[in-house]
């Protein structure tokens, strides 16, 4: 279970001239020129296990800011996260034992082959060469990618190297799984099959999976849960079914629409933009 309590994350955009000495007036124009944009203000929600659950929102709405800080890339200004009731800002590695992290950059080494990506990485994680192969194995059948287990990732297609990226990162069999809008750049096949590899995960497995998107027919087709996020805070969330209901439209693309751009979703006057 990954559990998000009430993130914030600010980042100062420009400026920086001021460190500097001897710059004068040109110090304070960097002053000026810099501010501060409030990437999460708020964002909250609870993942279970054996569910997925959408984190959706428009481009820019503070998604991939927070897996970052769910995955311990980014220390958070306020909030709370834990995973498996771990928390992840005191102990950031027990953390990162029980999460498998895909995110938008694959990050493949071109000249290994897919087993050997995944068993290093295994490796990393403490696991022998033995069993981290034996892992691969198993989720090379998972993911239906045992044809490519031989081959250097160099020239993989992006369904290619989506499958090793996301074996790379189950190769330690975690209980949660976080992906950042891991559909980007698939083709329609590759896009099916990764749905279906994450039903897999959830329905046989148990596994608690979190996943970022913009994309209506993701959430639709995929998700046990929604949390809506806009402006960097969580402004609803619920299933597919609840969220149409609540704002009385049956399409949910309009229903999203409705919750993510109504008026009270925008920052309050005087907030960072």
């Amino acid at each position: 279970m990954i559990h998000v309590q009430q993130l914030r994350k600010r980042f100062v955009q420009g400026g920086g001239l001021p460190g500097l000495p001897g710059l004068g007036a040109l110090g304070a124009w960097g002053a000026a020129k810099a501010r501060v944009v409030q990437a999460v203000d708020g964002v909250d929600f609870c993942a279970p296990d054996g569910r997925i659950t959408g984190l959706l929102g428009p481009n820019g709405a503070g998604k991939t800011t927070t897996l970052r800080m769910i995955a311990a890339l980014l220390v958070p200004d306020e909030g709370r996260i834990t995973v498996d009731g771990i928390d992840v800002g005191q102990d950031p590695r027990a953390a990162l034992a029980r999460l498998g992290v895909l995110s938008d950059a694959r990050g493949l080494y071109p000249r290994l082959t897919a087993l050997e990506n995944i068993v290093y990485y295994g490796r990393l994680h403490g696991m022998t060469a033995a069993a981290a192969a034996a892992r691969a194995a198993h989720l090379a059948r998972v993911l239906d990618m045992e044809p490519l287990l031989d081959r250097r990732t160099d020239g993989f297609s992006q369904g290619e190297r989506m499958k090793t990226a996301l074996a790379r990162a189950l190769v330690h069999n975690p209980p949660n799984i976080v992906l950042d809008e891991p559909t980007n750049g698939l083709d329609v096949l590759a896009t099916r099959a990764l749905r279906e590899a994450l039903r897999r995960l959830r329905d046989d497995e148990g596994k608690c999976i979190v996943f970022s998107t913009h994309i209506m027919q993701e959430v639709e087709r995929l998700c046990d849960h929604v949390v809506v996020v806009a402006h960097g805070r969580t402004v609803a969330d619920g299933t597919v079914a609840e969220l149409t209901r609540r704002t009385g439209q049956p399409d949910f693309e309009e229903a999203f629409v409705r919750l993510a751009f109504a008026a009270d979703a925008h920052p309050a006057a005087g907030s960072a933009p």
